[in-house]
């Protein structure tokens, strides 16, 4: 009897145990909280951490996060107002603002996402495709200003990189277009007690059938720009060879005039010394002039035939005659 009695105290025991582990629960900072009794919310959402009651084994603890939460759209395909197509890709930052509203509208996060995929990407296509392509990519003019308020010259390496022949001015540019997205889903998805904090494109991109011919213009563009700079380049040899050239042929002018100044004065100092040196002995210089005629004019294979009162003749007959 006492066995029994002392079974049926342990059951009842562990009974209240548990039926108080059921009646308590822990709020975390990071969580809130929506208390339901037989599948019906019942009462206001906790957001405030710490220890509470509920009715044990009749109402359930639904937890929802607190925090910010990411949300990363698959990439589309979307065709721009000037009928480009391109891939974009689209992120965001949300979180549970009314859980309440939140666990009737979703109930759980994954259906929450799956939600989120329909409306921000159906924001995004409606956005992107009522602009060009270029107010998806720049948020202002400063590279048109910037190039128009330092211009080149004509044919100048700088008139190349000048060049704004094929940018586009923008009037509303991606922050804007950003923005305006936001505003465009915020109130659909504050009605399920979200808050959209925050969207970005994270990534734009051609489709390949496009991609291809962009390549193709970007091939063909710089190859201009590089025919521009040999044009350019070639240009600036010619002119450099040829002030080189006037340089040179001015050098060796100088240089000759210089040589020639030096030698003609060479020449005259020289000739100067020489007569000199003859006028001080007048037949000693014909005698040399006449030996320098006997050796320019006779050689082994020479005959000469001479009149005996030949001036040429006269020293050979001076000589000595030989013993």
């Amino acid at each position: 009897m006492n066995k029994i009695i002392s079974a049926l105290l342990f059951g009842f025991a562990l009974a209240a145990v548990l039926v108080a582990m059921g009646a308590f629960y822990t709020v975390d900072e990071t969580e809130q909280v929506v208390i339901t009794q037989f599948g019906e919310p019942i009462g206001k959402p906790i957001s405030q951490a710490g220890l509470y009651f509920k009715t044990p084994f009749v109402q359930d603890v639904n937890r929802f996060d607190k925090r910010i939460l990411e949300w990363d759209g698959a990439p589309n395909q979307i065709p721009t107002l000037d009928k480009r197509y391109i891939w974009v890709d689209v992120t965001a930052r949300w979180r549970i603002k009314d859980p309440l509203a939140f666990m009737k509208a979703f109930g759980t996060e994954a259906v929450a996402q799956a939600r989120l995929d329909d409306i921000l990407d159906a924001a995004t296509r409606d956005m992107i495709s009522g602009h060009n392509l270029v107010e998806s990519i720049r948020d202002t003019n400063d590279i048109l200003e910037r190039k128009k308020s330092q211009p080149a010259a004509s044919g100048d390496l700088d008139s190349i990189n000048n060049d704004d022949s094929g940018l586009e001015s923008i009037q509303y540019g991606r922050e804007i277009l950003t923005r305006d997205i936001l505003k465009r889903a915020t109130p659909r998805l504050s009605e399920f007690g979200i808050e959209l904090i925050d969207i970005r494109i994270r990534r734009l991109n051609y489709v390949q059938d496009v991609l291809k011919k962009v390549f193709e213009r970007m091939i063909s563009e710089r190859k201009r720009a590089a025919e521009q700079y040999r044009s350019i380049g070639q240009g600036n040899k010619a002119e450099i060879e040829g002030k080189m050239s006037r340089e040179l042929e001015q050098i060796r002018s100088e240089a000759y005039r210089k040589a020639q100044e030096t030698i003609g004065n060479a020449d005259a100092e020289a000739i100067k010394i020489y007569a000199d040196a003859y006028n001080k002995d007048p037949e000693f210089y014909g005698f040399l002039k006449t030996l320098e005629t006997y050796r320019e004019s006779i050689d082994a294979n020479t005959t000469l035939m001479l009149s005996t009162d030949s001036d040429i003749f006269r020293l050979l007959k001076t000589l000595p005659k030989p013993e």
